[in-house]
């Protein structure tokens, strides 16, 4: 198995990289993998939110090189490549990157997609196609920039140099940095409390924070407008307002 999955707490989905002789590095058959879990796991309404980390001492180390060697150019310009990225990008659900190791390349642009960030205080950062004539080419150079600022995402991709776990919490990177005995208990908490909220408003909280990123202010603040009108049609926003006015925890159904 290429994704390993656990359920460590009502509503948490536990995702596993499980290439760790290969450093996590993600292949077409991993990736394909990753999608259909997270697929499943969009259309499960038991299932509030996800985390996503390494087996071994990887988060990963980013691309299969030997994919790129084989098929050269072909690898980036194949449809399906851009396809998997927008998959996982686009997932409707709360997603967490646990990251307890090196997140390298395409590990890197692979949390970035990811809603939170938590790290081991031994996590490695880097951008480090630069290296060897390339640099990132899913996502990394659009979405580094707007994590941590357009002269630390140069820094990092023009050098291709490694950046620590706590210069990643202090340059915005992560939301914070953990012990490596602590990562997946505290992701698995922050997961527990994102779960516990209802799965069908969490959705559309993390597209309203995402049109942040995407869109003019004042573009923005309308999309912002719009999802709001259109989560007062579902059954858990009427809920939560009776339940605030009851003085009443709610219970939400998902709906």
């Amino acid at each position: 198995m290429l994704v390993l999955q656990e359920r460590p707490a009502e509503g948490v989905l536990l995702l596993r990289l499980n290439r760790p002789e290969k450093l996590n590095a993600l292949s077409k058959e991993l990736l394909k993998d990753l999608i259909a879990i997270l697929a499943d796991a969009e259309s499960d309404p038991a299932i509030g939110c996800v985390i996503l980390t390494g087996n071994g001492r990887a988060f990963s180390a980013g691309a299969d090189i030997s994919d790129m060697l084989l098929r050269g150019v072909e690898s980036y310009v194949d449809p399906d490549r851009l396809d998997r990225w927008h998959k996982i990008e686009t997932f409707a659900k709360p997603l967490i990157a646990a990251v307890n190791g090196f997140a390298l390349g395409g590990g890197l642009e692979l949390a970035l997609v990811c809603d939170i960030i938590i790290a081991s205080d031994v996590a490695k950062f880097a951008a480090p196609e630069i290296k060897i004539g390339s640099f990132p080419g899913d996502g990394g150079t659009q979405r580094l920039p707007r994590a941590v600022g357009r002269s630390f995402a140069m820094q990092m991709i023009l050098t291709g140099e490694m950046v620590d776990a706590a210069v990643a919490e202090r340059k915005g990177l992560v939301s914070e940095v953990v012990s490596p005995e602590a990562l997946i208990a505290r992701a698995v908490e922050v997961a527990s409390s994102i779960a516990a909220r209802s799965v069908a408003i969490t959705p559309y909280a993390k597209r309203a924070v995402q049109a942040a990123f995407e869109l003019p202010l004042a573009e923005g603040i309308l999309e912002e407008r719009r999802l709001t009108v259109e989560a007062f049609a579902t059954e858990d926003r009427m809920e939560g307002l009776r339940a605030f006015a009851e003085k009443r925890a709610p219970v939400f159904k998902g709906r």
